[in-house]
């Protein structure tokens, strides 16, 4: 079954062909990351018009590159939410139309059950049920897959997400968007112990809070530079990046350990963070489970992993007609 998936909840305009929700034929990224970074993040207004410019070159370029037409193509699946809504809105009404124009089905697909799916394009060996972490610009999850299309929420952010935390503190230290590759190249040549970071108390035993975390980086700078002092930027990078992995990998590892799961996984931008798949790989070997972590390629936003849901959404009869509409913000388990 061929699936074409369609992606514009950001800064990407995202399509892709997928074969049995494993093969990857076809994966094409627009982004407008570059004009984002003059700002300092994402501006929305910007990020839509650009969705209308690059959506309809993107997919016939993932058309192309698979060596196909919309006649080859069973079904289109697009993300339908959450995200920035007038994105959301420039793929959900391409894919209308293209669904209909083309007589194929449409299928929905929610953003963060597609992050979780990109783990199934690196390891065709991995089907549920299986716990993962979540961390992107927007989200902070643990969940349990119980299902291709069955989750439970075991914890999230209280606040920022962890994406967010990144850009906030790479904007403070002059840092370019987006924040979590650029902090983290900075942290290479940092002593992570040099500034001694809070670990924000939060209600709930899986949940996280980064809000307290972002602001004493910001608070620790702007002390420094008011008293004349210099700020060691790769330093402070490094602190922050351990801080936040260790929260992210602690509170993993407890739910895995509380849960007895087998298998442990990453997915979200969040995931390509190196120091994050480290202390995630150690500390679930250590619980004997078996640990799947997304190829680089997959973990930010991307055709494929909508593609790749939507394969499973349609095997479990998750279809939509021409009123589906696109929502800023939906539950993960919303069926």
């Amino acid at each position: 079954m061929v699936i074409l998936g369609i992606e514009s909840t950001c800064d990407e305009t995202a399509a892709a062909i997928v074969q049995d929700g494993r093969t990857v034929i076809s994966n094409v990224i627009s982004t407008s990351v570059k004009e984002q970074a003059l700002y300092g993040g994402v501006v929305p207004e910007i990020a839509s018009r650009r969705h209308i410019e690059y959506i309809s070159p993107t997919v016939e370029k993932a058309l192309a590159d698979a060596s196909m037409t919309m006649a080859d193509v069973d079904a289109v699946a697009v993300t339908f939410a959450p995200g920035l809504i007038g994105a959301v809105l420039v793929g959900v009404n391409f894919a209308k139309g293209l669904a209909y124009a083309s007589g194929k089905p449409l299928v929905p697909v929610h953003h963060l059950r597609g992050h979780i799916a990109a783990n199934y394009l690196t390891h065709p060996d991995l089907k549920p049920p299986f716990l993962c972490l979540v961390a992107s610009g927007g989200h902070s999850h643990i969940v349990m897959v119980e299902d291709w299309c069955r989750y439970k929420v075991l914890g999230r952010t209280v606040d920022d997400a962890a994406g967010e935390a990144f850009d906030k503190v790479a904007r403070t230290l002059g840092l370019p968007y987006p924040g979590g590759p650029s902090v983290s190249a900075a942290a290479k040549s940092g002593n992570p112990h040099a500034y001694r970071l809070p670990t924000p108390h939060v209600e709930g035993k899986y949940n996280v809070s980064f809000s307290g975390l972002k602001t004493a980086v910001i608070n620790e700078v702007h002390n420094a530079r008011q008293k004349g002092q210099e700020i060691s930027v790769p330093d402070m990078a490094a602190s922050f990046q351990e801080r936040i992995a260790q929260i992210l990998a602690k509170k993993l590892l407890a739910a895995a350990a509380d849960t007895g799961a087998k298998t442990v996984c990453l997915a979200g931008g969040v995931a390509a963070n190196g120091r994050l798949r480290q202390l995630v790989n150690d500390g679930v070997q250590k619980l004997g489970a078996k640990v799947y972590l997304p190829e680089l390629k997959f973990c930010g936003d991307n055709g494929a992993m909508i593609a790749t849901q939507g394969y499973y959404e349609y095997q479990d009869g998750n279809l939509a007609d021409l009123t589906l509409n696109g929502l800023p913000t939906l539950p993960i388990d919303y069926r």
